[in-house]
């Protein structure tokens, strides 16, 4: 799978060296490429903001734009966009500003001075910020934010080694506390990440609320941890400023999309039947909880199953099978003797499901075991909510995918929610590595660990889906696409398994047709399987003639 590739704060620096030495690109030069591409997505990005661009009217049109300019590149790439924007009509010297935390000590000869030369000659007025940030009134500083229709954030970027102290905390508090007061205005827009935010960032910290972020390509993992991630707001990738094969060079972590990850699963074939879609057997549900087995049913067929087999006990049985859709619901009396082999005319499934609502009891305890051999033989398994607990201290084959959510994973390591959200790669890959499966973290951004040491992370923020049932279908696509993997004889990759299923229900969550409104989780699953049909099914020849 092609990703793009997100680096730690520290490999961003190092690669900006590199380019600079090896590469032999000039630091202006960066900087200026990397300003004016800010401020064409920028200007894309937000249209509404810039009248003045075409309609050529009074100055009232123009926006009031504020730089918050740090020491470093950040600064000098927030004053190369307000230049930028500037120069193509889109903002004026006399409603702009610049706030600096002081005025002396700048590198004359470096790119933030020399673009702080040029706008001051254009007119644009510099402001050194006034250090008490217990004051509001009547400092030219603070004057300049509260009036801001636009702040662009340039005060700290990938050389923070610490949280912010002294003058840009104190910026920072201030710019978060207009924003609480006056609804979100102004608009904060920051340059590469919210300043604050760095490799080491804890909740707790300075990290200013920016309602977007202009992401330089290679973009930053920081920005991706889930305890910072609603911080940033709009993500907006930034490309062309440095060159392909050094941003590899320093990438290992992927950012997964929907068409990148459901290009690793094969199409269904045209002249498929339903045992080469595989079929998947799904052990959920108990009294209270006959929603959870079948919204993971339902996954699976969204996501291509050919057959799904849910395994119901008696005491729910007659409420599945009374709605089964398509799902063959069989008693748990079929199988018999957990452990041994499957009874004469019930085939093997080509991948398994165990947990949704599914409990956590003896008699559980009791069943995981013949899962647990047949997964060790090479068959895909997928342990969600209660089998998750059950599964706890085991080492698998590497066929495995476990979904747990935070409070699930903290049961499972013993950390801390809090310690897990503020930064989730470590941890998962430690346990993908010592449990030999996959690890498909689900939050607010998803993260997914394999054993072989692959970190993959999809871009969630889809409050759509903070609802019961979403993790239970996400269950169903994960072990239905193992399933057909399997099928297909290209080779099971949990991995890949998991890359797909989790972000076929992002972009489902994202559809318009859900936008605006609160929906039924099985409204996710018939967007999924429109998105996973129209990918995975054959095209359809044309019959006419």
């Amino acid at each position: 799978m092609n990703h793009q590739v997100l680096v730690s704060a520290e490999d961003a620096r190092l690669l900006d060296e590199e380019a600079q030495g090896d590469w032999a690109l000039h630091p202006f030069a960066l900087v200026e490429t990397a300003g004016r591409a800010c401020a064409d997505v920028f200007c894309a990005a937000f249209p509404r903001l810039f009248p003045g661009r075409s309609s050529k009217t009074a100055e009232a049109s123009f926006p009031r734009i504020i730089v918050l300019a740090g020491g470093g590149n950040n600064g000098a790439d927030a004053l190369v966009m307000l230049r930028a924007l500037i120069l193509r009509g889109f903002a004026s010297p006399d409603f702009s500003g610049i706030v600096v935390s002081h005025l002396s000590g700048n590198n004359n000869q470096g790119p933030r001075t020399a673009n702080f030369r040029s706008l001051k000659k254009m007119g644009v007025p510099v402001i050194a910020w006034d250090e008490d940030a217990g004051e509001w009134a009547g400092r030219a500083s603070e004057d300049a934010l509260a009036l801001a229709d636009i702040i662009i954030d340039g005060l700290a970027g990938t050389g923070l080694r610490e949280p912010l102290k002294g003058p840009l905390a104190e910026m920072v508090l201030v710019v978060n506390k207009l924003k609480a007061r006056n609804k979100n205005r102004p608009l904060v827009v920051s340059i590469d990440m919210p300043s604050g935010n760095f490799d080491g960032w804890m909740p707790g910290m300075s990290i200013l609320n920016a309602d977007a972020v202009l992401a330089i390509e290679p973009r930053k993992l920081c920005l991706y941890k889930p305890a910072a991630r609603p911080f940033e707001g709009t993500i907006l990738s930034v490309g062309g400023i440095f060159p392909p094969a050094l941003i590899e060079k320093y990438g290992s972590v992927r950012l997964i999309d929907w068409e990148s990850a459901s290009a690793g699963v094969g199409r269904v074939k045209p002249d498929a039947y339903k045992y080469d879609r595989g079929l998947v057997e799904i052990r959920a549900g108990s009294p209270g909880a006959t929603g959870a087995a079948k919204l993971a049913a339902r996954g699976a067929q969204a996501a291509g199953a050919g057959l799904v087999r849910l395994i119901a006990d008696p005491s729910i049985y007659s409420i599945l099978a009374a709605g089964a859709w398509g799902v063959m619901v069989v008693p748990d009396e079929v199988l018999k003797n957990p452990g041994t082999e499957y009874p004469a005319g019930r085939f093997c499934p080509d991948a398994a499901l165990l947990g949704p609502g599914w409990g956590s009891g003896p008699d559980r305890a009791r069943i995981l075991p013949h899962y647990l051999s047949l997964e060790a033989q090479g068959m895909p398994l997928v342990l969600d909510a209660d089998a998750i607990t059950l599964a706890a201290g085991m080492v698998f084959h590497g066929n495995v995918i476990l979904t747990p959510h935070p409070g699930e994973f903290a049961a499972y390591t013993g950390t801390g929610k809090e310690e897990i959200l503020a930064d989730p790669g470590p941890l998962l890959l430690k346990y993908a590595r010592e449990r030999k499966a996959v690890i498909l973290f689900k939050s607010h951004v998803l993260y997914l660990a394999a054993p072989d040491g692959r970190l993959g992370i999809i871009d969630g923020m889809v409050p759509c889906l903070a609802a019961g049932g979403s993790g239970d279908i996400l269950a169903g696509f994960c072990v239905a696409i193992a399933a057909r993997m399997r099928r297909q004889g290209s080779g099971f990759d949990a991995y890949v398994c998991a890359a797909a299923a989790a972000s076929l229900l992002i972009r489902a969550g994202r559809s318009p047709e859900l936008a605006g409104r609160f929906s039924d989780p099985s409204e996710i699953a018939n967007m999924a399987a429109s998105l996973a049909g129209s990918v995975w099914l054959p095209p359809e020849t044309d019959r006419r003639g």
